[in-house]
């Protein structure tokens, strides 16, 4: 839709005299015959006129050119709403210096397109689109580079970084994206700047990696922030796996760092694009581990690596500034991931309650991701999944059948033994050993009296 409302801004601009173009990932996209999905507008009009011409704008970038333009009307045929349609006009700009790193500190409005593109990220972002005539205007070889498979800065790299140092980041993403090279020279770059990826917001360091690892090809991106030296900047948990031992009867893949590789690599094998939890989860799982090696008399040992993972995880996601409840799903994957291997003899009551968590299929996809990358043992993936799908959920989530008012009933004066008294009851009734009111009741009576 936003193509559609594209069209229409570019041609309201040059009704009115401007210049204006697609410009950006739009052009990359559809010359690699890929679905387009941000629709970017570069012109010569300011961002004032921009404001005027439309009804529906927000400046949300005013200072820096850029408008944002919202569709006023429906533009399907059978007169559905698309009041949430918009997209970014930018006026055509130099930047001039970046003191921090992450902003320029001024901006100077242009006429001129070929400026304009030539402060901007890599060469095959560069390119322009004239839709009168559906001709490409490409002033930094971008399309010689998408033919090549190329990500490559426009101009010197250390200066493109310089202005906006998540630009690392992104050409790390964009390779592993497109499965590109990253030229020599933009590389080297990488190498001898990395540590400056620190000036980066967390959120932004945050959204890039989350880019990494769900759009399916997070084991390519994570071998090169190894190999571009981000890693140890950006997550240094991470990079900490390296070389670190497993033991081969249960890991004959190799260390901790080759076996969450292919988690990664896992991800982007999956029926459907992988949610940011479960992607976190495949990361972190064994975080803990690095730091709990021992080299036991009768194997390699990781004893409390799933607290210490925990722990680890939460102050990761707490760093990155990722939501309350983001932060509790990886943390419950990080935490519950080495319970599977207890799942063929677990109670009844015990396997109901692990499979009544908060979004247990997450649960289940880790650990089909952690058996397809290490022994390949999958029976308790089989038998928990058989059981999560055939059970009932009323099965899993009985109605309670006393509550602590109803203790108070029956006598019991309120206290610590409540807890217990109710879990008692909790634990028989999922074990299908009472179904009644009166059953619950004569069990405590048996066993608390």
């Amino acid at each position: 839709m936003s193509e559609a409302l594209a069209n229409r801004v570019i041609g309201a601009l040059r009704e009115r005299g401007f210049q204006a173009f697609l410009v950006g990932g739009c052009v990359r996209d559809l010359l690699l015959g890929r679905e387009a999905k941000d629709w970017d507008i570069c012109t010569d009009a300011n961002p004032d006129v921009v404001l005027r011409m439309f009804p529906r704008t927000y400046g949300v970038g005013a200072q820096f050119g850029v408008v944002l333009v919202a569709n006023p009307e429906p533009l399907d045929t059978d007169g559905s709403q698309s009041g949430e349609d918009v997209v970014e006009v930018a006026t055509f700009r130099a930047d001039v210096g970046s003191s921090d790193g992450r902003h320029p500190d001024a901006v100077r409005f242009s006429a001129s397109a070929r400026e304009d593109v030539e402060r901007r990220d890599f060469t095959i972002n560069g390119m322009l689109l004239d839709t009168e005539n559906n001709a490409v205007l490409d002033y930094v070889g971008g399309q010689n580079d998408l033919r090549a498979g190329v990500i490559r800065t426009i101009g010197e790299p250390a200066k493109r970084y310089g202005e906006d140092k998540l630009r690392m980041l992104r050409a790390v993403r964009f390779a592993a994206r497109f499965d590109f090279e990253i030229e020599p020279a933009t590389m080297a770059a990488i190498q001898g700047m990395a540590a400056e990826v620190a000036v980066v917001s967390r959120e932004r360091v945050r959204d890039e990696l989350t880019k990494m690892l769900t759009e399916g090809k997070a084991r390519r991106a994570f071998e090169l922030l190894d190999e571009s030296g981000l890693l140890e900047h950006v997550l240094p948990e991470i990079a900490a796996m390296k070389g670190v031992e497993q033991p081969p009867e249960f890991h004959p893949e190799g260390d901790v760092w080759v076996h969450t590789l292919m988690l990664l690599e896992g991800l982007g094998k999956l029926q459907a694009r992988a949610s940011k939890s479960l992607a976190w989860g495949a990361l972190l799982h064994d975080v803990g581990k690095p730091a709990t090696f021992r080299r036991a008399p009768d194997r390699i040992r990781f004893d409390g690596h799933v607290e210490l993972g925990v722990e680890l995880a939460r102050a990761i996601c707490q760093r990155l500034r990722f939501s309350g409840e983001e932060t509790e799903q990886i943390v419950a994957l990080v935490d519950q991931h080495m319970r599977f291997g207890d799942v063929l003899k677990m109670k009844a009551s015990t396997l109901k309650r692990f499979m009544r968590q908060a979004n247990f299929a997450e649960h289940l996809a880790l650990h089909k991701l952690d058996c397809a990358s290490s022994n390949r043992r999958f029976e308790g993936y089989e038998y928990a999944k058989a059981q999560f799908q055939t059970m009932p959920e009323e099965v899993i989530r009985p109605t309670p059948l006393l509550t602590g008012k109803e203790l108070i009933a029956e006598g019991y004066a309120p206290g610590p033994t409540f807890k217990a008294m109710l879990a008692r009851v909790e634990d028989a009734q999922l074990e299908g050993v009472i179904g009644t009111r009166e059953e619950a009741v004569t069990l405590l009576r048996e066993e608390f009296t």
